[in-house]
Formats: structure tokens, sequence, C-alpha cells
């Protein structure tokens, strides 16, 4: 018979064992540094100074002193020692420092969303990631463009260098002034995403093209139509995708 469980490795009470009721208290003490797994971070390489009693890390790549060689493992503070309790692929972990939980690979500690292909409410997300780093990702800019004045008016949020554009969106919050209608472009491509946009409040228009790579950052540029902007507001949306390279 094994002396312990097999997934969480508890110690088992043998029969006719002296002080039973110590290694009863290992077990307990295992299970409170595993079960609802939270740790402060996985970032660190070196103990903290004065860590809190119940204080759980997860040890960083090249971790020195107490915690030499626990790199990836949950180094966990209890009765004025550091703990090393080895994880379990699967196990789930939620990262206080960050605000988002990982899962455990077996051989390192992955955002969920990355691990399982989760979508998350995010301004950007990596979609696909390579063990190096490299990624393919999916993202969103927003911005409200208000006081509309003269010919044009461009965007403050730009098009990343070397993102690949979908589409930009485009909607009027308030109602444009000066201008019978306006255009959704870029710097020589004025109606690219769009051409006799709407002024009135509601209008709105989802301007998509073939993907299209841009090599600068580029800002999205409205342009009246009929007359120069005396007012108004209008929210627009770039829609792209981004290339990471690897590490």
């Amino acid at each position: 018979m094994s002396e312990t469980t097999a997934h969480l490795a508890l110690p088992f009470i043998m029969a006719a064992q002296a002080q039973k009721h110590v290694t009863h208290n290992e077990a307990l003490r295992l299970l409170d540094g595993i079960v609802q797994l939270a740790v402060l971070d996985r970032d660190r390489a070196a103990p903290p100074a004065s860590p809190a009693e119940g204080a759980r890390h997860i040890p960083g790549p090249g971790a020195t002193g107490a915690w030499a060689g626990w790199d990836g493992s949950i180094a966990y503070w209890i009765d004025g020692a550091w703990m090393r309790i080895l994880p379990a692929p699967g196990w789930l972990a939620w990262i206080e420092a960050e605000a988002q939980l990982v899962v455990c690979t077996g051989s390192t500690w992955l955002p969920v969303v990355d691990a399982m292909g989760f979508i998350a409410q995010a301004a950007a997300v990596a979609v696909a990631r390579e063990a190096n780093g490299a990624s393919t990702g999916m993202a969103v800019l927003e911005e409200t463009l208000t006081g509309l004045s003269g010919a044009s008016v461009d965007s403050s949020i730009r098009i990343p260098n070397r993102a690949i554009v979908l589409g930009v969106s485009a909607r009027t919050i308030t109602a444009v002034l000066g201008a019978s209608s306006y255009d959704c472009g870029i710097a020589g491509e004025p109606s690219k995403f769009g051409g006799s946009l709407g002024v009135a409040v509601g209008s709105s228009n989802i301007g998509v093209i073939g993907p299209t790579a841009f090599y600068a950052d580029t800002p999205v540029r409205l342009t009246a139509n009929g007359g120069a902007f005396a007012g108004g507001a209008v929210r627009i949306a770039i829609h792209y995708l981004t290339c990471g390279a690897p590490g």
C-alpha cells in the first residue's frame, strides 16, 4: 500500500502508527496550501524577507536561496519555513499580482485564455502562441473624436506599425455640424473605410477592407464633405490583427 494519496501526495496514517497527529497535521498543511490555490506572484526569483504565514508564490526562472531549483513549483510559507509543493498538469492557480487564472501544463504555467483558447473580453488578446513567445493576436482600439472642427480631423489612436487592419467602424455620437457628410480613412485615402457617412446621431458604418498591412503608426482621418466641421462627435474603432515575434 502506498504511503501517500495518488494525486495530492497526502500522507496516510498507517496501521499501529505512533504520533498519528503528526501525519494528520501534515496532510492538513498540504491541503491548506493546495486547495483553492491563489499565489501572490510568479516572477519573483528570491524569497521575500518577511513572508506572511500561509503566503504562496510560484518561483520564477533562476530562483535562488531557499527557492533554488524550485522554478515553477509552489513555494508555501508555513510554520516558519518554506514548503515546496510540486504541481501536476491541469492545476489552476489565481495570480493575485496579475489578476488572472493560470494553468499548469507540466512544464510551465500559462494563462487559461492562452492554454484553452478562450475568448477574453479585452482590447487585445493572443489567439495563438508558440513556446518561444511567437503569437498571433486580435485587437481593437476605440476613440471618441469630439468638438470636430476644420476640413479634417485625425485620431489620437493610431493603426499600429505592422498591424494587419480588417476595418475601421464609426458611429456618429453627437450630430455633426458644418458638413453634409464625412469620409473615414487615412491621409491620401480619405474614404478608405467609408465615404459619405451620415451626420445624424446614430448613423454608423462598418468599414471593412481586404486585410491590409500598415508599416507605420497611422491615424484615422475624418474628412468633411460639403463644408468644414463645426461641431459634433464621432466614435471610431480600429479592428486589426497582430504578429508577435518569438523571443
